[in-house]
């Protein structure tokens, strides 16, 4: 296999959950590029079909299956649909997620119960779903969303259930990986730093916390889809076959200044 050939995705079909838009309609993007068949989920549903029509644009293969992964059995519901319209399921992207902002000392603990349902229970779920797949068809590969907030403090007003969150990403991330790779599952994240995403626009559309932020990112800028369309297909192809429990900061060198 030439080097070209390792970074091909080719016949393979995978699960991309937080598609709808921002890192998720990114990752979906590049995952077909390469090759790879996609089913799309997340709960916005007009959303999903906009992604599908893009990778549609491109020469890709995609379904659109709206699902809210805090429903247990909507995971279940995902490998299934993968399986019957694919007649295989090779990987799984765990992007879904969602975020709240206040002072920790006025948290709203449901909201904080909710953030962590969403981010990282709901994953889980999806997880141990697809590895029941996975495992008997003979291995596979998931690539977990974490934040440049799971290894660093916020700022502005308070994301305590988001770091929290993303901090438990990395750790399942290894946990996984220790579990799984025996089995064939090759289980790794990606740590994105500033993006110009919905999720972060209060912040990098605010001319002061944006120049703040420029300030703290050696490369000097925010990212842009092409740094994340790389790393991603990497970790899902042949190329990264000796990764496991790995998080790879897409930050621009926050995470080392």
């Amino acid at each position: 296999m030439n080097l070209a050939e390792r970074f091909s995705l080719d016949g393979q079909a995978a699960i991309v959950t937080g598609a709808s838009s921002g890192l998720g309609r990114i990752m979906a993007l590049s995952l077909s590029k390469a090759g790879c068949q996609l089913i799309v989920t997340a709960r916005r549903a007009a959303d999903l079909d906009e992604t599908v029509d893009m990778i549609v644009e491109h020469g890709g293969d995609a379904v659109a299956v709206p699902a809210d992964l805090r429903t247990r059995s909507h995971g279940e519901v995902l490998v299934e649909r993968a399986s019957k319209k694919f007649g295989r399921l090779d990987g799984v992207v765990l992007n879904a997620g969602m975020s709240t902002a206040a002072p920790a000392e006025e948290e709203d603990l449901e909201a904080f119960a909710e953030v962590m349902e969403v981010n990282v229970t709901a994953q889980v779920a999806l997880a141990s779903a697809a590895a029941k797949a996975m495992i008997p068809a003979g291995g596979g590969w998931m690539i977990a969303m974490s934040s440049i907030l799971g290894v660093r403090a916020g700022t502005g007003a308070g994301v305590a259930a988001y770091t929290a969150s993303k901090g438990a990403v990395e750790q399942l991330v290894r946990e996984l990986g220790r579990q799984w790779a025996p089995k064939g599952i090759r289980v790794n994240g990606l740590a994105p730093g500033y993006f110009p995403t919905a999720m972060n626009a209060p912040i990098t559309n605010d001319p002061d916390r944006r120049a703040s932020i420029m300030g703290r990112i050696p490369l000097g800028r925010v990212g842009e889809p092409e740094d994340l369309e790389t790393v991603t297909v990497f970790l899902a192809s042949d190329a990264a076959r000796y990764l496991v429990g790995t998080m790879i900061p897409v930050d621009g060198g926050m995470t080392c200044s």
